[in-house]
């Protein structure tokens, strides 16, 4: 079973991405309206890849990217960047800081998905 940990202050966002992801087999959603939410989220339960907005109103997406990044237990989670934002600046920023891959709004859900599928995939081969 997979957790898959969607952070965006708007709520139809997350629910387009919830909906995107519905194909992925056995897999719970944790929804956070911000960047402190999420972290909060993490602590409570395993998450396997979280879907993260840049621009929230109470913690920077680049700043969560780098606490997750500092912490041994979430250092390797996936993180899928999904902003407004899509100028190369704040892309490289966002590789830089650790995002796992970045994505802009509006997005297709087939890539969103296929995106997923592939970090899980890949969390998968490294466990064997």
């Amino acid at each position: 079973m997979y957790t898959i940990l969607i952070v965006d202050d708007s709520p139809t966002i997350r629910r387009m991405v919830k909906a995107s992801l519905g194909a992925v087999p056995d897999t719970t959603f944790t929804e956070a309206a911000s960047g402190l939410e999420a972290i909060e989220a993490l602590a409570v339960a395993p998450v396997h890849v979280m879907v993260l907005d840049l621009n929230m109103p109470d913690m920077h997406g680049l700043d969560v990217i780098r606490f997750l990044r500092s912490h041994d237990r979430y250092r390797h989670l996936p993180v899928i960047v999904l902003t407004t934002r899509g100028d190369e600046s704040s892309r490289h920023a966002a590789i830089e800081a650790g995002a796992s891959q970045y994505l802009t709004k509006p997005f297709s859900p087939s890539v969103l998905l296929s995106s997923v599928r592939e970090l899980l995939d890949t969390r998968v081969s490294r466990r064997r």
